[in-house]
Order: C-alpha cells, then sequence, then structure tokens
C-alpha cells in the first residue's frame, strides 16, 4: 500500500507498474533529484495535486496489476 509519506522514489522503484498514474497526473520529474528526497506528499504539494487522490489512484493502479 503507498502512502503520502513514502518516497517518490521507493514507490516508483518497488512499483515500476504505477508509473503512468505518475504521468497522468503531470509528475514528470520521477528521475529528477529531488524525487530522490520528497515524499509523495511533498511532491504532490509542489505540483499542485490532490495527494489523497493521487494515493487513491497509486494503490488502484496496485491493485489493478496484482488481479
Amino acid at each position: 500500500m503507498i502512502t503520502k509519506d513514502m518516497s517518490i522514489t521507493d514507490i516508483v522503484m518497488n512499483h515500476p507498474e504505477v508509473l503512468t498514474v505518475f504521468r497522468e497526473y503531470g509528475m514528470g520529474c520521477i528521475g529528477c533529484l529531488a524525487a530522490r528526497f520528497e515524499t509523495l506528499g511533498q511532491g504532490a504539494e509542489v505540483h499542485g495535486i490532490d495527494v489523497d487522490q493521487l494515493v487513491d489512484d497509486l494503490n488502484a493502479a496496485l491493485e489493478a496489476d496484482a488481479e
């Protein structure tokens, strides 16, 4: 399960299947240096994204991939 307190880099490294969700939200900075140090919540805030909706969509992608 993905939470807003997780590192963006950890999320992508452990769950590459969610990359499309990041792209849909316009978060193309996945490979940038800041992503290594930012939590998902911090990254969402910088991009003006509703972190709760982003977390829901990321977890939905995980569930869909598990099926």
